[in-house]
């Protein structure tokens, strides 16, 4: 199947419709402060240890991108501001150091979104009010919440891998058959407290075509993919490219999938990853579950953190 082509229509969703599955799936949330995360617990971390079977461990994470391209018109900074120049190559000690600066939930580079990043009718997940959020920063729900990191049993479902293409084509979208098909193809289930990792080819592409607007276009989940991730209780949902589908195919929301994952479920999301690294392990190996560590910065009042994902096979 040529890849230049989309897969199957793009079923659009009414507003009536949307609210219809975020109610059904706000009623399926946990409850707990920690949102999805919940269901991470103590016995489920040591099982996923036992994934564990090599010791290689493979980054999740593409390189901060520090030059502006269509897809990133702001692009992350970086200087370096020691040693002065004039002492470069004097004798004695001196200290190379460095200033970096970041438009964290921008559409080039890896990031992770904080429960308080999605405001939808007026409050963040749970009923919080927006008010919490403020110019000074988040006083609930940050990327603090997570300080001690996310760890747990990650799952990747290589969906272009299914369907023998590279990459699916921007404003193309997953749906829940998908995923299904993935686990079936790949011998795999994703299952409560799982840390599911979607794949859509996004970051290939854009290293083999160059960048390109993906605030305008880019493939990700069909909306009512969300209740796989719901009725399999997953814990958090990350993805090579937004996981939204740009155009939305949801009439009056955007971002769907940010509000059905973010605001609906307590899911934190995991942005703009990149899986080339990955998959030709997964591959050779024959599993496509793996123990997976994720450590956002401490930035206590912030709504989210560049990531580096580490899975560790």
């Amino acid at each position: 199947m040529p890849a230049h082509h989309q897969r199957h229509p793009r079923p659009r969703q009414s507003q009536d419709d949307f609210k219809e599955l975020y109610g059904r799936l706000a009623h399926l949330g946990t409850g707990d402060a920690r949102g999805a995360l919940a269901g991470i617990t103590p016995e489920r971390v040591v099982a996923a240890a036992s994934e564990v079977r090599l010791g290689r461990t493979v980054t999740m994470a593409a390189p901060v991108e520090t030059r502006t391209a269509p897809d990133n018109p702001h692009p992350a900074g970086h200087r370096l501001t020691g040693p002065p120049e004039d002492e470069e190559h004097a004798h004695g000690l001196h200290f190379a150091t460095d200033h970096f600066g970041m438009n964290v939930h921008g559409d080039a580079d890896s990031h992770l979104d904080a429960l308080c990043h999605v405001v939808y009718d007026g409050t963040l997940h749970g009923g919080v009010p927006a008010s919490t959020v403020t110019p000074e920063g988040a006083t609930a729900l940050s990327v603090e919440l997570v300080h001690d990191g996310i760890v747990g049993r990650g799952v990747l479902l290589d969906v272009p891998r299914l369907h023998g293409v590279p990459w699916l084509e921007p404003g193309d979208h997953v749906t829940a058959d998908d995923l299904r098909a993935c686990e079936q193809d790949q011998g795999v289930r994703v299952g409560e407290g799982d840390l599911l990792f979607v794949r859509v080819g996004h970051r290939r592409r854009r290293t083999e075509t160059g960048p390109w607007d993906a605030a305008r276009t880019r493939a990700g989940l069909h909306p009512t993919a969300m209740e796989f991730l719901a009725q399999r209780r997953v814990a958090a949902l990350g993805s090579d490219g937004n996981n939204d589908t740009a155009p939305s195919v949801t009439d009056g929301v955007d971002f769907p999938v940010h509000v059905l994952g973010v605001h609906a479920l307590g899911l934190h999301l995991l942005d703009y990853l990149q899986f080339e690294d990955l998959v030709p392990l997964c591959e050779q190996e024959g599993r496509w579950s793996f123990l997976c560590v994720i450590a956002p910065l401490r930035l206590p009042q912030a709504t989210g953190s560049p990531v580096n994902p580490i899975a560790i096979l």
